[in-house]
């Protein structure tokens, strides 16, 4: 038996990221629901926490070395030897069996969904990061589900209104990863990852960046199209939808300008709030 403080915990699980994807579970949830049931969002909290956790925990445990290769991960847990492999390992393994059966209890399709998102995330995208920039486009689908998967909670359905909120948040992930590429290039590249789409700091990533940034603005705005069923968004939310994506847009073109590291900074940033931003407008639009 051994004795994990909470310090450790919270960094092998990745705290703040791993309450972020909950955060983006719960507003799809709420944006489903008819009535908020406070258990069931109880549920989705912690056993969405032992989802995202389990992921990256099983991830460090994979890179371990690697991490102790780069400057931003070389003080993790693993690295640190603060926590051995096998007991990152069972804890992975607990989570994982902890987190299923929470969701199960709302519906086996929240613990399927959430379950296909573990496997992608450690068995698929951890891997190909060594091997290919394309990790990213793999990445990009356990890392859109938390979204629907609020939906999916609700509702115990998967229909046009998840698989739109998956698109919102699959083509943010690319500027929001690219973004955070460019920033740690050279970290990355002590490691072995090519996280960008060329493998450089080039005029061709920034365009793949920008044209993401479009697609993902339209994809944001479709719902008030009326065509993606019961998830709706009114003329006034759309133009705040839209007007915070033309503002992501903005930092796009001028990492394209600039080429440099401050204005990749200022755009993985701009990225976190547009996300949490729109999620909220969302939220908002349906109670007005």
């Amino acid at each position: 038996m051994f004795v994990i403080n909470s310090k450790i915990f919270f960094s092998l699980t990745k705290v703040r990221l791993a309450l972020s994807v909950v955060f983006s579970t719960l507003a799809g949830y709420i944006l489903a629901a008819d009535k908020i049931q406070v258990l069931d969002m109880l549920l989705l909290l912690i056993g969405g926490y032992c989802m995202v956790g389990a992921s990256n925990s099983f991830n460090q445990i994979i890179e371990q070395d690697k991490d102790a290769l780069m400057n931003r991960t070389k003080n993790r847990p693993l690295p640190t030897k603060k926590i051995s492999s096998s007991n990152a390992f069972w804890i992975s393994v607990f989570l994982t069996i902890a987190g299923l059966g929470i969701l199960y209890t709302i519906n086996y399709k929240t613990a399927f969904f959430a379950g296909l998102s573990v496997f992608i995330y450690t068995c698929i995208y951890t891997p190909l990061k060594s091997i290919t920039p394309l990790s990213v486009f793999v990445g990009a689908i356990p890392g859109a589900i938390p979204f629907m998967l609020g939906w999916v909670a609700a509702t115990n359905k998967f229909g046009i209104e998840p698989g739109s909120l998956f698109m919102i948040q699959f083509f943010w992930q690319f500027p929001h990863f690219w973004a955070l590429g460019w920033m740690l290039d050279d970290d990355y590249k002590k490691a072995g990852f090519n996280m960008l789409p060329t493998g450089q700091r080039d005029k061709k990533t920034a365009i793949q960046i920008i044209l993401y940034v479009l697609w993902m603005i339209i994809i944001s705005v479709f719902p008030y199209s009326g065509l993606t069923g019961s998830l709706t968004l009114s003329l006034y939310g759309a133009i705040i939808v839209f007007c915070v994506g033309i503002i992501m847009l903005f930092f796009a073109i001028n990492l394209y300008n600039r080429m440099d590291i401050n204005s990749a900074k200022n755009l993985f940033l701009y990225t976190i709030f547009y996300l949490t931003s729109i999620q909220l407008v969302y939220i908002i639009d349906k109670f007005l």
